[in-house]
């Protein structure tokens, strides 16, 4: 993409209503703007790293057996007044009533709507077990909706609904998604760490939630460091019950706790070396809540001997559009947004130093039709005007073209994360771009 010809509305200042930095620097690098309070508009560089976090996503729930469907933003009551929660939600809900006066909501969540679904197709004991998800937009009406994306009112979310026979076979089922978690978030270059939790009003006995590290987070952790350096994607874990077996007891031997449930008799056994604090933002949650929703719901089906079953579920959520903001959060520096490789909305910033100039705009060529993830920056506009954007929109590589280098076939290139800079051959510099 030519900058040129990109929708880029970059801000020189920090906007006043932006109070963290994952607001600030969504907003001044035009990753979003906002519409209402806590809804946003994405912007095409906001929208890319947007779909990239929510294709990593996709393929994590894909390997780990779940089943992709998408389920309406708007629900009917009736589902949720069958359940008991429609009056018990709160304000939190938006209600509306369609011209036939029936009472409808836009879903916060889909507990109740996935129950119906399934019952409506599963009959016995053989449909179990499955795992359903999607990725669909959802809409709570914070009493204070603030720091941008990361506490908005609409927000695009994965949520994913467990059914098995009984407690046992709905164990594997949680495991199973801890640990396709556990793989969404290392790929996206993060660190997390799970924490035991409360199940709130969704309801349940077993919960999880899941804290990426960030300086500027809204919760006090406390955690064992071995959770750092465990590599979840080649280390050998499966989906089979033996292995999830032997992944959830490592994980949950290793200490992790937010400042509210911190233990101080447990912390003291962790050994002083491995012992680490700091501050979290959670991105994913997960709960086991047993026949909650579906014995009110009446999801009954054929037991191995004849009589009726009722499921055991789970559900699992995963903020993909707080994902954007908390990615910032643990990925920036004073000069701008640092993205992961994974998830970057393009590759590389080509920098034209001296547009008009024959060899410059030839080299730069090159590099633009040779990288698949290019942006070139070629406005006509001074180098430290490109430098500073350059480092606001954080792309992982930075390829600086000037009349000397030009001149010489060589091309100095830039690690935003650390700002390591090195002047290579056109060829090389591919070599390294591409590898």
């Amino acid at each position: 993409m030519r900058l040129s010809k990109y929708f880029l509305p970059t801000l020189k200042e920090n906007p006043a209503e932006a109070q963290i930095v994952s607001h600030r620097l969504m907003l001044r690098a035009g990753l979003v703007r906002q519409q209402a309070a806590g809804i946003y508009a994405w912007l095409p560089l906001g929208f890319r790293v947007l779909k990239k976090i929510e294709a990593i996503v996709r393929e994590e729930q894909d390997a780990a057996g779940a089943q992709e469907v998408l389920m309406p933003t708007i629900q009917p009551a009736e589902l949720w007044q069958q359940s008991g929660r429609y009056d018990d939600y709160g304000k939190e809900m938006l209600r509306i009533t369609d011209r036939h006066d029936r009472p409808m909501l836009y879903g916060p969540t889909n507990e109740e709507m996935i129950t119906e679904i399934f019952k409506d197709g599963a009959k016995s004991y053989r449909d179990l077990p499955k795992n359903l998800y999607h990725i669909q937009w959802k809409f709570r009406d914070e009493v204070r909706p603030r720091f941008g994306v990361m506490r908005g009112r609409e927000f695009l979310m994965k949520d994913a609904y467990s059914f098995d026979a009984d407690y046992e076979g709905a164990v594997v089922s949680y495991r199973a998604m801890m640990l396709a978690y556990m793989r969404t978030f290392q790929r996206l270059g993060l660190k997390a760490i799970p924490m035991q939790a409360d199940s709130g009003p969704i309801g349940g006995d077993l919960s999880h939630e899941f804290i990426i590290l960030a300086e500027t987070g809204e919760s006090e952790i406390f955690y064992d460091s071995d959770f750092e350096t465990v590599d979840w994607v080649k280390g050998g874990y499966g989906y089979t019950p033996a292995s999830l077996e032997k992944f959830f007891a490592e994980m949950t031997a290793r200490y992790a706790a937010t400042d509210e449930k911190h233990d101080k008799a447990a912390w003291e056994k962790v050994p002083q070396a491995r012992r680490r604090t700091g501050r979290g933002i959670e991105v994913g949650h997960i709960f086991y809540f047993g026949q909650k929703y579906s014995a009110p719901l009446g999801l009954t089906l054929a037991g191995p001997d004849g009589r009726p079953i009722i499921p055991h579920m789970g559900s699992y959520g995963i903020g993909v559009s707080r994902l954007v903001g908390a990615v910032i959060e643990a990925c920036h520096d004073a000069n701008g947004i640092v993205w992961p490789d994974p998830v970057a909305p393009f590759r590389c910033a080509i920098l034209n130093l001296k547009p008009g100039d024959a060899a410059c705009a030839a080299l730069c060529e090159r590099l633009y039709r040779a990288i698949p993830e290019a942006l070139l920056d070629d406005r006509d506009e001074r180098a430290g005007v490109k430098f500073g954007d350059a480092d606001l929109i954080g792309l992982p590589w930075q390829a600086i073209v000037g009349p000397r280098g030009a001149a010489a076939g060589r091309v100095e290139l830039k690690r935003r994360a650390g700002g390591e800079r090195q002047e290579l051959s056109l060829e090389d510099a591919l070599a390294k771009l591409l590898g």
